[in-house]
């Protein structure tokens, strides 16, 4: 399979030929100054690196000594300071009114960044050119947290004053340098150069503060020159940003905590009048509304002490997500109305759907649409299967390798080997796992049905949707708000070199938060490309977990050289069989041409009134509908068997071999009429309890894979009828029963607003009648009053998470978009999901006394 492109510079690559210089005249170089070599390799030129100031040894150490001194000063009073007054200050901040808290803000940081990220704004507003011969925003890079907008808002000040005042400053070391990484790359700021040196800023102990901005020549020690290869420490120009950086910072603190406490005469303020408090608790996002909020904790992260590697949430995201797309999988091959509303989805999302500049449609044959439409569907079930499986198999693997190497681990050494190339492993697969999410956003986004007004169609060819190209369009002039969707949705699905610069994490997170504060982002964003921003962020956050695995993950992608063919052999390797599966839904071998007659929704061919109360006919169609669908899966399952491969060595195998099953409707009996005998009795229902089918009747019986099978949960079993099995069963085979071991399920005693929930998520067409819609604060109320703990991802993904619940396994659902309402249909299906996941059925609740 092709690979994600990676804009960092390979020496060793034949792209690289082009920055040889030939023509360098070695001897005119003077090796013993900087700017003589500098200037011979191009530097200071146009479009080239700006020259970098040198400096001494001496005057790198005065400097830093000069730093350290006001840092650790500015430190100790902040720290005496919060000790005493931290819960009064708080206090005073909450109750201050937004032009209160700004005045104080910029009496002491006068000039103050007024937005948010003000580093893109000014890298937007300047050019390259301006930035290289001096920006006029620098301080807007080296402190793009510093802003009146963030800071003025109740918790981040607090939170700011509580991590630095409280924490010695070699904790955020490694976060600061971060943070100025975007103005080196976009030539915003320059390091000073000095050559053979490494400065010490990483896991200092508190006990020898003079260690702190410590400069070791190279010809001291070895290692100490590993130590600046490996970033574990910092170069010294490096380290004089971050000593600056944290210096102006401390100082910035000092001087709000006086002016909050503005009253107190400065030489009171640490007096025995006020005596050491202790710490005050500041309650979190959660304790607040009632879930978590992966926007709030992203917007909060740089105000906070840095974040530990957790692979815990690692493994549950992926787990929850892989999970998620077994699902998905699972309920296009069992529920018609699922299969029809995903793929009606995919149909509007299409780039043929666009008009072009004439307002004439696409030329396409309706066989040809379709057939892509269906390979598509399928294509993207089977791979999210496989990747996120992948995924999640490899973040356990990482789990279990962390707490073996445990003892080994020290910030003062390299990472055990076999740890280091697992990292750098799942750190590779997860760049790639990105490209099928931002190819899908590049399809997608712009004929969405929201922002076709946008965009026509430029070109179209009727075998190669790559040929289809979408322009914007000319005549429509766009708001700032739209300006900046579109930048960022861009820069995305572009993955160029805007992307490589401001880095994934970054972006992703100011397009939730666009799309969280402006209701007119929100507006342009279809529940479909929502999905898929959500995708992308699970990916994005375990990346941004392993940027927090300091001082180590500064020196991934220097490291990354010395084990990159074994990795990309290895993937090659792994995406083997995904690539078999790739080819057989390619549009080029026209296989799923054959499939249209059977997929197609057209003519009632998936009519299923599944929320009308059983009758003959109902009944009739129903099952109708699912037989469809059967052999629509059985067609897929020939291609599959003939043109995959078998799905050899794949999760999508191994989910189809297992013993899983479909549920599917039972032939009408007439209801039993009392006689004469049965006076006053009720006419007897029919048993209209599902039938048991295998989850794939072509593979069932087939020889499933090793990967780690995941026993399924027990349920909770209602008698059912019986089936004949399917063609492609053998005699001897049997369709997969469930587990029939007795098992006691929980009750769970829920309020008035939650049992309305479950009655609806399990609703049984025989007792009740059609219910209406859940709002869906109703059902996050529901899953948290049984003992969920709810958290919100980025686009319209909420994660679920067991806390008072005898189950491990945390659950993905996504909100619905942009109505804010659970249909019937999609309270149906969540109540199958929650049904394979932890056995619930509708018995299990009952109204509180």
């Amino acid at each position: 399979m092709d690979l994600r492109p990676t804009h960092q510079f390979d020496p060793w690559s034949p792209d690289a030929e082009r920055f040889d210089s030939s023509g360098i005249n070695f001897d005119d170089i003077d090796f013993n100054d900087p700017a003589s070599i500098f200037k011979a390799l191009g530097g200071g030129g146009p479009g080239a690196l700006p020259m970098p100031q040198t400096q001494s040894p001496d005057s790198v150490r005065r400097t830093a000594k000069e730093r350290r001194d006001s840092i650790f000063a500015s430190y100790a009073k902040l720290h005496d300071i919060l000790e005493r007054h931290e819960d009064t200050i708080q206090k005073r901040w909450a109750k201050k009114k937004k032009a209160q808290r700004l005045q104080i803000l910029l009496k002491a940081w006068p000039n103050m960044a007024p937005n948010h990220r003000p580093d893109f704004e000014a890298f937007l507003k300047e050019s390259e050119q301006q930035r290289t011969m001096g920006t006029k925003y620098r301080d807007w890079f080296i402190w793009p947290y510093i802003n009146q907008e963030d800071l003025s808002r109740p918790r981040l000040l607090p939170l700011l004053l509580n991590s630095r005042g409280r924490h010695h400053p070699c904790t955020f070391a490694g976060i600061d340098a971060t943070n100025t990484k975007f103005a080196f790359v976009t030539k915003a700021a320059v390091p000073i150069f000095l050559n053979e040196y490494t400065m010490i800023l990483n896991g200092v102990d508190e006990k020898h503060p003079d260690d702190y901005g410590k400069l070791l020549s190279w010809d001291e020690h070895p290692s100490n020159f590993e130590l600046a290869m490996s970033q574990r420490q910092f170069l010294p120009g490096e380290g004089l940003l971050v000593l600056e950086v944290q210096d102006r910072l401390l100082s910035f603190l000092v001087k709000c905590c006086t002016e909050i406490l503005h009253e107190i005469p400065q030489d009171q303020l640490l007096s025995s009048s006020y005596p050491v408090q202790p710490e005050p608790h500041m309650k979190e996002e959660s304790e607040t509304t009632g879930f978590d909020s992966l926007a709030v904790l992203a917007a909060e992260a740089p105000y906070r002490v840095p974040a530990k590697l957790d692979f815990g949430r690692i493994e549950s995201l992926l787990g929850a997500q892989a999970a998620a797309c077994e699902d998905h999988l699972w309920s296009l091959r069992e529920d018609p109305n699922y299969f029809v509303d995903k793929a009606l989805e995919l149909q509007e999302h299409r780039p043929e759907t666009l008009k072009d500049r004439w307002g004439k449609s696409y030329p396409v044959n309706d066989e040809v649409f379709w057939s892509r439409i269906l390979s598509s569907l399928v294509n993207t079930a089977y791979m999210e299967v496989e990747v996120y499986n992948e995924l999640h198999r490899q973040a356990k693997e990482l789990q279990g390798l962390q707490e073996r190497y445990a003892k080994a681990i020290s910030v003062k050494d390299d990472l055990p080997k076999e740890y280091l190339k697992a990292l750098l492993e799942f750190r590779f697969y997860l760049y790639q796992a990105t490209k099928g999410v931002l190819g899908e956003l590049k399809q997608t986004v712009m004929s969405s049905p929201p922002m076709r007004y946008l965009s026509f169609r430029a070109q179209g060819s009727l075998r190669d949707l790559n040929e289809v190209a979408v322009a914007f369009n000319p005549n429509h002039k766009m708001t700032p708000v739209e300006k900046r969707l579109v930048w960022l949705l861009r820069t995305l699905w572009e993955d160029g070199m805007d992307l490589f610069l401001a880095s994934q994490p970054i972006i992703v997170d100011e397009l939730e938060r666009l799309l969280e504060t402006e209701k007119e982002a929100s507006r342009m964003i279809s529940s479909y490309v929502a999905g898929l921003i959500g995708q992308l962020s699970i990916i994005t956050q375990c990346m941004r977990q392993l940027d927090c695995y300091q001082p180590w993950a500064r020196s991934f992608e220097t490291l990354n050289f010395d084990h990159e063919d074994s990795i990309k052999a290895a993937f090659a390797e792994t995406s083997k069989p995904w690539a078999a599966i790739v080819r057989a839904t390619s549009e080029k071998q026209g296989r799923f041409y054959s499939l249209v007659r059977l997929g197609k929704p057209a003519s009632k061919r998936f009519f299923y009134p599944v929320d009308k109360r059983r009758t003959k006919e109902n009944v009739e169609a129903l099952r109708s509908a699912e037989g469809n669908l059967d052999e629509f899966w059985k067609g897929v399952d020939r291609i599959m068997y003939k043109d995959a491969n078998n799905l050899e060595n794949t999760f999508v195998r191994r989910l189809l071999t297992q013993s899983r099953s479909l549920q599917r409707t039972s032939e009408w009996v007439e209801p039993s009429v009392p006689t004469a005998d049965d006076k006053g009795a009720k006419p007897t229902v029919a048993n209209m309890d599902d039938l048991i089918i295998p989850f794939s009747s072509f593979f069932f019986g087939l020889t499933a894979p090793n990967p780690e099978p995941t026993p399924s949960p027990k349920i909770k079993v209602k008698t059912r009828g019986t089936t004949n099995a399917p063609t492609e069963l053998t005699a001897t085979e049997q369709p997969p029963t469930p587990d029939l071991t007795e098992d006691k399920q929980p009750t769970f005693a829920v309020d008035a607003r939650s049992i309305k929930v479950f009655r609806t998520l399990f609703y049984n067409p025989n007792i009740t009648s059609s219910p209406g819609e859940i709002p869906w604060n109703d059902f996050l109320h529901a899953m948290t009053f049984t003992g969920f703990m709810a958290e919100k991802l980025y686009g319209s993904v909420w994660q679920f998470r067991p806390t008072n619940l005898d189950v491990e396994r945390a659950i993905q659902f996504h909100e619905p978009h942009p109505k804010g309402k659970l249909t019937f249909m999609m309270a149906r299906r969540i109540g199958r999901r929650l049904n394979r996941a932890y056995g619930w059925v509708g018995s299990m609740f009952v109204s509180e006394k």
